[in-house]
Formats: C-alpha cells, structure tokens, sequence
C-alpha cells in the first residue's frame, strides 16, 4: 500500500496537476465540439436530404395525377363522344345498334386510344350490363365486381380507379358512367378503361436497386400501382414512422398523398447514401482534434514548467536547506507572483539564521548553566554522604584511616571536573571504577552487610556523562541496603545491544522496595521534571533523569525507569545511544 502511495505521489506534482487539468479541459471542449458539429451537420445534411426527397416525391405525385388526368381526359372524351352518346341513347330509348353502328364505334374509340400509350383498350357497356364493344356479348359483373358498379354509378361521371384486372395481371381497370347529356344526365352505360401496367413506371428499376433507392405508388386500398421494392408494402405505407430498417439498413421514408386520385406516392432511401458526406467530416474531426490536441499539449507543456520550475528551484533549495542550514534563492522568476515569493523567502531565510544563531547561542548557555548546576548539586551532596561514611569508619577502625583518605582523594578528583565541556564524559570502564572505589568507601560504613557485584562488556568503549551511575549505586545503599535488616547486595551490570546501538545500564539492589504510592510519586516527579532538594529522599534520581534528557534530549528513549516490588527490592535502568 505505500510502495504505491509512493508511486503515485511521484506523478502528483503542480506540472503534471497543471498539465492534466488543461489536456482535460481541451479533450472536454473538443469532444463536445466535434459530436455538436458533427450532429448539426448530420442533421443538416439529414435535413436537406429529407427535403430533396420530398420534393421528388411531390414531383412524382404530381407526374402520376398528370398520368391519370391524361387517361382521365381521354376516357371523358371517349364518353361525351356525340356518336357514342347517340348510340347509347338510342339504346336507351329501345333503338338496338345495327353492326355497321358497332364497327362505327371501334374507330371512334380506337381513335381516342391513339392519343394515349398507356390505355391498353376500352370496353363500353350498356346500362343493363352488356357489352356493346369489343363484340363478344360479354356482361360488366362478369368483368369487375358489381361494388365498382355501384361506385361508378356514385361519381357521377368520375373515373373509378379498380385496379389490377382480374383477367389479365399485366392490366389495370378503371370505371365510369356514361351520363346522356341529352336525357338530363342520365346513366346511359359504362366504359371500362383497360390501362397497360408500365404506364405507371416512373423511374428505371436497375438505376434503382444501383444505389439501393425505392419507390412504391399505391392506390386508395394501399394496392401497388408501381413498385420496385419486393418486401411487405404493407408494412412500409402503413406505419406512420419517417425511418424503416430493411435488410439491416436504415432508410428514410417520404410519403406524399395526391388530393386528386387519393394515392400515396413513396420513396425509400437509404441514410447511408445520404450521409457519405459524413464519413469527409469525420476524418476531418477526428484530424482537426489530433492537431488541436497535440499543439494544445505542446504549449500546455511548456507552460507548466515555465510556472514550476521557479518553484521546483525553490523546494530544492529548501530540502538542501535541511542538510547544510537555509540558504537564500536566486530570484530570477518570470512572474511577478514568484518573485515575490522568492523575495518573501529569502527574507525568511536572513531573519531564520539570525533567530537560529541567537536561539542556538542562548540554549547552549542555558545547557551549560543548568549542567553545571546539577553537576554543583550533586558534588556537595556526594562529599556528604562521604564524610558521614569517613565518620563512622574513623570510630570503628581508626588504623584504617589512611587508606580511606586516599580512597577519598580518588573520588573527589574524579567527582570534581574541570572547566572544559569534554572533562565531563567519560567511559563506561572509568564511571565504573569510580562505582567500585565509592563501593570500597561504603564498605567502611556498613561492613559485611554491604556487598556488590559489578558486570560489563569488555570490549566496551562507549563514553558517557560522568556521575550518571554513582548517584544511583548511592541511591540503592542508602535507601536499600541501609533500610534492609542484614546483608544486601548492590549490582551494576552493563548490556551492550550492538544490534540497536545502544547501552542498557541496570543498578539494582535487594532492599526492602518501594511503595506503590511512593513509586508512582517519584514516577511523577520524574515525568513533569522535578529536582528534589537535598533534604529530600530521591533527589540522586531526579538528577540524574534531568541530566539524561538534557544529554540525550533528541532521544525519545532517554531517561530513568523504575522497577519495585516491596521486599523484593529495585531496579533503575536507563538507555544511553552509541
């Protein structure tokens, strides 16, 4: 988890910051740029298309009316013909047609016929059904059904569009009534019109399925009147939709319905013919983006440094800072902003070093004052305790006098430092010879119930602040082999942790212990880092923990600790770093 924290933080840094956040906000106004230009001109293109096809669908609507009206005008003619409205009414009135009159007819309507390619043949029927041309006695229901009959009767004259021919596929019908202008409009008969299937063939069939472009006529029954599309018919004209999926492919649907037959003129064009226009823009997108892009990242780049490298210069002067003191930057930033702050900085750095020099000076007096204070308190206090001991031996065994008095001059010399700092340290081998002739002086004071044991490394050549054992080794004979019934011992043993770099120093005696209330007193007094007087017992401890933190006071290990267990006796340890 922090290998990649670290990774990571690598990356995170104001340029690459900077840096993403412009590529960001240029890949967002891009994106949206292109898909809006690229949606408004397909709709555009779309737009346009639908309205071209429109108005070919109109046009071909309207060419279809002029189709019908041609076949509409000549069928008129063929009935408001005056030979034919003479024959027919004639027939009304009784008066049966001779052959010649018959034969008379065929050219009348042979000769409407010609004025037309797409009208196959004409039939005329009488008003009882029977067919009075073409020649062969055939009757109207048997030709159409008789609901055309009907309907034809209903228009009044109006041309009735049918449909295919039920005798012939290849045909279209229409119907109309022979109104007898001189019988007050009358139905006089019928003309049954016979129109040829490719009069309604608006647009070449092979250029069609070319390009893949359909077209569908139907009539008022949503029957093919012309069609180049051989799927469902139904299904196009019916849906009220713009857009029909045909296999597979999307095609835009544009109807027109003529006001004058009723019919429905259709044309199916496939979108992707209408956008290959579609597939330029793109490219020219997505190539306009890349170089927007690449000469937006370009510049970007360039200006993230030109921002970061004042401050990347100014971070490096402060981590070398760490090493070798603050050091003031040269101000050459290309912004008013950074200069300022380098200005801001070096200004910090002049009025810092100043501060650390005097902080530095006052700490070390303050050190050296408070050092030499405690080192003061703890050479009277030891010359007493020395004295008392000199006291009682000078009562006891006078002959022994002398060796004491040397064994005193030893310990004085070593107590009493002289006035340079690095008198003060020691090495572990001398504090602890010290111990042992304090221990021989003690000796005299308690005889056979006094009794040491001292253990350290031999190889062990780690110098440490004088008078940091004796004090302690003072402290266990007094309050533990003093306050003990019989023998007590004192022990003073070394560990060397050459793993951790350090010294662990035990001093433990076998006395009565301490209190848990008193342990947890003195414990206190130690943690909030008082002194006590001379007068007060635990005064050697306090010094000594006092003296440790100031030593050793970047050591978060530093100081007494204090074990006891009431009559099993008391252990001081302390740590002292390499």
């Amino acid at each position: 988890m922090i290998s990649r924290f670290n990774k990571f933080s690598k990356f995170n840094t104001l340029r690459n910051q900077i840096l993403v956040v412009f590529l960001f906000v240029i890949i967002l106004v891009l994106f949206f740029v292109s898909i809006s230009t690229f949606n408004i001109v397909s709709s555009l293109l779309k737009s346009n298309a639908e309205i071209q096809i429109q108005e070919t669908t109109i046009q071909v609507s309207e060419r279809v009316d002029t189709l019908y009206r041609q076949i509409d005008i000549i069928s008129r003619q063929v009935i408001t013909d005056s030979y034919v409205q003479q024959l027919l009414l004639d027939e009304v009135e009784g008066k049966t047609a001779s052959f010649d009159q018959r034969q008379a007819l065929m050219q009348v309507v042979n000769r409407y016929q010609a004025y037309s390619d797409g009208i196959h043949s004409f039939e005329l029927y009488l008003r009882d059904y029977k067919r009075i041309f073409p020649l062969n006695g055939m009757v109207l229901p048997s030709r159409v059904d008789e609901k055309w009959i009907e309907q034809a009767k209903d228009a009044k004259g109006k041309l009735v569009w049918i449909g295919r021919d039920p005798k012939d596929p290849n045909l279209y019908l229409g119907i109309r009534q022979v109104s007898l202008i001189d019988r007050w409009f009358s139905n006089g008969g019928y003309l049954l019109t016979r129109i040829d299937e490719n009069y309604f063939r608006l647009k070449d069939e092979s250029k069609t399925g070319k390009d893949n472009e359909y077209m569908v006529i139907v009539d008022q029954k949503n029957s093919p009147v012309f069609s180049n599309y051989y799927g469902d018919i139904e299904e196009i004209v019916m849906e009220n939709q713009k857009n029909v999926n045909i296999n597979e492919a999307n095609y835009i649907v544009v109807k027109k319905k003529s006001a004058l037959t009723g019919w429905t003129a259709v044309i199916l064009t496939p979108v992707n013919t209408l956008m290959n226009g579609l597939s330029v823009l793109r490219a020219a997108i997505i190539f306009s983006g890349i170089a927007g892009f690449s000469i937006f990242f370009f510049f970007s780049f360039i200006l993230s440094i030109m921002i970061t490298r004042p401050i990347l210069n100014l971070i490096r002067t402060m981590q070398i800072a760490k090493l070798g003191g603050l050091k003031p930057i040269a101000e050459s930033a290309s912004t008013v902003e950074l200069v300022e702050l380098n200005k801001t900085y070096n200004q910090l750095v002049e009025n810092t070093n100043h501060l650390m020099e005097v902080v530095y000076e006052k700490e070390l007096c303050l050190r050296q004052a408070e050092l030499k204070a405690l080192q003061a308190q703890i050479n009277p206090h030891f010359l007493y305790n020395t004295l008392e001991a000199l006291y009682w031996s000078l009562e006891e065994k006078g002959e022994e006098l002398a060796e004491v008095v040397v064994a005193m001059s030893d310990l004085f010399r070593y107590t009493i430092s002289g006035p340079k700092v690095e008198q003060e340290w020691v090495l572990v081998k001398e504090e602890l010879e010290h111990v042992e002739r304090y221990l021989q002086v003690m000796k005299m004071r308690f005889g056979d119930r006094l009794t040491w044991y001292v253990s350290s490394p031999s190889d062990c050549n780690v110098k440490i602040p004088k008078l940091l054992i004796q004090p302690l080794v003072e402290n266990a004979i007094l309050h533990g082999v003093g306050n003990k019934n019989g023998q007590g011992t004192v022990s003073v043993i070394v560990e060397d942790f050459k793993l951790h770099s350090r010294l662990v120093i035990k001093v433990i005696d076998d006395g009565p212990g301490i209190e848990v209330d008193a342990l947890y007193s003195i414990m206190q007094s130690l943690k909030f880092g008082r002194v006590a007087s001379i007068k007060e017992k635990g005064m050697a401890i306090a010094n000594v923990h006092k003296r440790l933190k100031l030593y050793y006071k970047d050591d978060e290990g530093s100081g007494l600790s204090i074990e006891s267990k009431v009559n099993q006796g008391t252990c001081v340890t302390f740590e002292i770093p390499y």
